[in-house]
């Protein structure tokens, strides 16, 4: 295994989970621990950061937890968080300290870090080639990478155009099927909003298993198999267009399917993927690669 990730969760070789077969517990359990001085340290930590990148901006995010499979139903242990916590614990230089600690008070290594829940999407054009973005360098993580599409699951964005300020949101307020559907609607939202394509074009994503960054800290991301209608040019054509998030990627790349399903053994592709998009190959190659 590549040492940028692990595998925290795949699915049955049989295919990737539906929405339908999810189900998410939200809970202050599942929150991330606390140190004394933890706020000042990561208000300092933030603060450095954002003068180095005016695009950071401090959202609500889930945190991962666990999850647990029972037959065909996986349920999801998430939390609260937020894109600051993340950039001041898992981004942190005290971030192997801070598992150290985990490990040692609760003999968990995660239990002192943010860990916002990612989302990616392996998507396939009809023409079966697969969407790769080379990310900008105005973008917090892997700057210049090549990249999936995603990005995270918003709690203000399951709530609705009526949800509190960040700071507000309870976990009360946040029933399992609402966050479910977010955590599916939203790696949908990210391709349409980096590649510019229209929801009409998109099937409806599978899960394929959730990767953990190990250069940030074991960060974890669920990826997802999604399908596109449209070929490789049309796809190319609409990205030229420019969509909502254009600024996160500076050009879109198309891999076939037998480069991805060997891109790993060839190397020349890999070393420039992001942990996270290493995982979403990992993951397709092991759950669909042999039944397409």
């Amino acid at each position: 295994m590549d040492p940028d990730i692990s595998l925290l969760f795949q699915c049955p070789a049989s295919g990737g989970i539906p929405e339908s077969d999810v189900r998410v517990e939200l809970s202050p359990l599942y929150d991330r621990n606390s140190l004394p001085a933890d706020q000042a340290r990561i208000d300092r930590v933030w603060a450095a950061r954002c003068q180095q990148n005016p695009w950071l901006f401090n959202g609500a995010k889930f945190r991962l937890h666990s999850v647990k499979l029972d037959g065909t139903l996986l349920t999801f242990h998430l939390g609260l968080t937020s894109y600051k916590d993340f950039v001041g614990t898992n981004l942190a230089k005290t971030a192997m300290q801070l598992q150290e600690q985990g490990e040692q008070d609760f003999g968990n290594s995660q239990a002192y870090l943010a860990d916002p829940l990612g989302v990616g999407a392996v998507l396939q054009t009809a023409d079966d080639n697969f969407v790769f973005l080379r990310r900008s360098f105005c973008v917090g993580e892997a700057p210049g990478k090549i990249d999936v599409p995603g990005g995270h699951p918003e709690p203000q964005a399951a709530l609705g155009k009526d949800a509190p300020e960040r700071s507000l949101i309870r976990h009360q307020d946040l029933p399992g099927d609402l966050v479910v559907r977010e955590l599916f609607s939203s790696v949908l939202r990210e391709v349409q909003d980096e590649v510019n394509l229209q929801p009409a074009t998109l099937s409806s994503p599978l899960l394929l298993g959730i990767v953990r960054n190990e250069t940030t800290a074991g960060r974890g991301s669920a990826e997802f198999y999604v399908r596109c209608s449209l070929t490789s040019e049309q796809v190319k054509q609409r990205y030229a267009l420019g969509g909502p998030e254009a600024q996160e990627s500076v050009s879109i790349l198309f891999a076939s399917r037998e480069d991805v399903l060997s891109m790993e053994q060839k190397g020349e592709w890999w070393n420039q993927l992001c942990p996270s998009a290493k995982g979403a190959v990992k993951l397709y190659t092991e759950v669909l690669g042999a039944r397409q």
